[in-house]
């Protein structure tokens, strides 16, 4: 499955250091060539000599170790890798990466590489949940990083919480994904939206929703990774975009519909990711509304807003239209009228008051349902894993649509 391909695998001074040798094992098994790097701090947990043996290939420790063969050892191994994996990635780890410190041959490694880096963190919850360590995590996410979330439980340090390297079946499916996915995109543009959308009230107030804009910044994310060119519309939210996309800022679903349709030619595949107001208020008031004494009701007048998804199954032509259905309620009839009604190829339905599932989190529970009524079940992943299944089934049938 992976042959030719070149795994650099950083580990680093962990606990769960020792489930390394069971990655390459099973990516050994997968046929890819498993070239290892270790910190100084992982060598306390496993030996380079078992590393060494399981990969069949020397180990990479210090920076200034005299070669065997003449070459700047960071830079060849840059060069050489199809993808870097770092499992398991401590906070100390992912805190020299995001504040760009290249101290020793794992850092410089990845600093000289321009392959798809994937992080495994492991760590105390604690640590983890540190502002700390999730800023430097969404500042890499920004830059193009993957991340593999932790799973839950117990933990060497006696806590129970996320903090766990995620399960080697799940990191290893992770990178044979990302190799076998890598710039099967180029040559498509596609056009995502995400996140709320604000109707004002007032200079004050305004009516808005949940969203965060995780999955659709994830699905430009993925999109990007994988060559496409893409633009992102995208509502209020604090998230850093990837790079390398053309990101427009929004604030209301009018001005987002005006966004749509100004981007809209050229693209291969819609995803509209956003949550958008239904109904804004009628009139908006230029100055604050103040309470009045002698009622306890405040009346708003809404009117609808725009259904832009709607307009665009109407003017389709050739592109891929993948629209969202967040119920609480009746999901697959909900979902299934929805595709219908606005002439969907794909939509994705997830059930918002499942945990793990919906706005806010790192992970996503979906059904992607398919316009002659497939249903097809995902298991809860993260959404970045999400974003790529949602592209795989997006691209199969444009490719169809395009043979």
């Amino acid at each position: 499955m992976l042959t030719g391909k070149i795994v650099i695998l950083g580990v680093t001074g962990s606990i769960a250091a020792y489930k390394a040798a069971e990655i390459v094992s099973k990516l050994k098994k997968k046929n890819a060539q498993v070239k290892v790097v270790m910190t100084e701090g992982a060598t306390k947990f496993i030996t380079p000599l078992t590393m060494q043996t399981v990969s069949q290939n020397r180990v990479s420790l210090e920076m200034f170790t005299e070669p065997k063969n003449w070459e700047v050892e960071h830079i060849s191994l840059s060069e050489q890798g199809d993808i870097f994996l770092l499992a398991p990635a401590t906070a100390n780890l992912i805190g020299k990466l995001a504040a760009g410190i290249a101290d020793d041959l794992l850092t410089s490694t990845i600093m000289a590489t321009t392959a798809p880096v994937v992080i495994a963190p492991a760590m105390n919850v604690k640590m983890y949940e540190n502002p700390i360590t999730q800023g430097n995590i969404r500042k890499l996410e920004g830059l193009g990083y993957q991340f593999i979330e932790p799973s839950f439980g117990m933990l060497a340090c006696g806590y129970q919480g996320k903090g766990r390297l995620a399960e080697v079946d799940t990191v290893v499916e992770t990178v044979v994904n990302v190799l076998l996915r890598q710039k099967d995109l180029i040559g498509k543009k596609i056009l995502i939206t995400a996140g709320p959308t604000r109707e004002s009230i007032d200079p004050i107030r305004f009516l808005s929703n949940r969203s965060t804009g995780k999955m659709g910044f994830s699905l430009a994310q993925a999109a990007r990774e994988r060559g496409a060119e893409v633009v992102l519309i995208s509502g209020p939210t604090p998230l850093a975009p990837p790079q390398g996309i053309n990101l427009v800022r929004i604030q209301t679903a009018r001005e987002m519909r005006d966004a749509v349709f100004a981007n809209l030619e050229g693209s291969h595949i819609i995803i509209k990711a956003a949550a958008v107001a239904d109904f804004r208020p009628k009139i908006v008031s230029d100055q604050k509304v103040k309470k009045s004494n002698d009622s306890e009701i405040w009346t708003i007048e809404l009117e609808r807003n725009p259904d832009i998804l709607y307009e665009l199954g109407q003017n389709k032509g050739e592109r891929v239209l993948v629209g969202f259905a967040a119920e609480t309620q009746e999901l697959l009839s909900n979902a299934l009228k929805k595709i219908a009604k606005k002439n969907l190829d794909l939509i994705v339905a997830n059930d918002v008051t499942q945990i793990g599932a919906g706005f806010g989190v790192d992970t996503n529970i979906v059904k992607i349902i398919h316009r002659n009524g497939q249903v097809e079940e995902l298991p809860q992943m993260d959404k970045l894993h999400v974003a790529n299944e949602i592209l795989d089934r997006a691209k199969a049938i444009l490719s169809l649509t395009n043979s």
